[in-house]
């Protein structure tokens, strides 16, 4: 079975002050906030006719893959979906911010259901922040997977074969979001093959799209030898410092080579939402009233409105 786990002061403005407080850059965040969280105020929004599955991949480190996984993730479960985050990553940072315990010995984890045929139902935990949010978490094991999977059988497809629907279903679970590492190997191959969605956060920085090119390639071999479902769905501008003309052209460019598959939200740089996982909590969680906050559940909503086209299993 799953492992289910169940202020900032202020003064009061002068009198004689011209702006009232609720215009205040503190209280607006506030207000944000208590909105944020409080239950059914975010709204919901329209469930996929079946789960969607999304691997979300970019070979480049830094550009805000995990980030971006756990707090759409977040921003989804927030409006009332059902969502699985898988942490392919050895590093486990997607299971550090989802609050969930990855590190004790004896831990059933992503490694066991690609090696050792543990069932999701056993690897799966539930999220502390959310109880619509679920994770099979990373451990340090899976660090040595890539070289452990090339003798099995059906290597590339463990993953998929591992994704039990009927477990999705009994925990309502509507979207799918995998965590791949910064690589093109064996761990992210399995994210391609047992999704039908790929998610490309791209930086709005120098060299955005270094590597993009290959990725773009390996997807397309999927596609012709393992996947044919597969494609690439959405793509999110991450790290955009609008004081700079660089992330404005960096933007202009990428929409100009993908078109409508990038999503109108840009997430911004934000020291807020780089510190949040290293409390073990998504931005949402952590800082739920600023511009990061505000701008994943902007995204979450977005892509969920794009669900009754791009729904479906892989």
């Amino acid at each position: 079975m799953p492992h289910y786990e169940p202020s900032v002061s202020r003064e009061t403005p002068s009198a004689h002050s011209a702006q009232p407080y609720a215009d205040t850059p503190i209280a607006a965040a506030a207000e944000r906030a208590s909105q944020v969280l409080t239950p059914g105020a975010s709204g919901t929004l329209p469930r996929p006719a079946s789960p969607r599955i999304m691997t979300v991949a970019n070979q480049k480190g830094g550009v805000g893959k995990t980030t971006s996984a756990v707090n759409l993730a977040a921003g989804l479960a927030i409006h009332g979906l059902g969502v699985l985050v898988i942490d392919l990553d050895p590093q486990g940072n997607a299971s550090t911010a989802l609050g969930i315990d990855h590190r004790q010995p004896g831990i059933a984890s992503v490694y066991e259901m690609l090696l050792d045929d543990v069932p999701l139902r056993d690897a799966i935990q539930r999220s502390p922040a959310n109880e619509r949010l679920y994770c099979v978490p990373s451990t340090l094991d899976l660090a040595g997977a890539e070289i452990e999977l090339v003798s099995v059988v059906a290597r590339e497809s463990r993953l998929r074969n591992a994704l039990d629907h009927d477990v999705l279903a009994e925990l309502g679970i509507d979207y799918v979001l995998i965590d791949c590492p910064p690589s093109l190997g064996l761990l992210t191959v399995n994210a391609m093959v047992a999704a039908r969605e790929v998610l490309i956060p791209i930086q709005c920085e120098y060299y955005a799209l270094e590597g993009v090119g290959q990725l773009l390639r390996n997807i397309e071999l999927v596609q012709a030898h393992l996947n044919k479902e597969l494609h690439v769905s959405t793509i999110l501008l991450t790290m955009y410092d609008g004081r700079t003309k660089l992330a404005d052209q960096v933007a202009a460019e990428v929409r100009g080579h993908f078109g409508d598959k990038v999503l109108s939200t840009i997430i911004p740089r934000s020291v807020k939402v780089s510190e949040a996982p290293g409390f073990g909590m998504t931005i949402i969680e952590y800082d739920p009233g600023s511009r990061g906050s505000m701008s994943y559940l902007d995204a979450s909503r977005e892509l969920a409105q794009r669900a009754s086209v791009e729904g479906g299993l892989a």
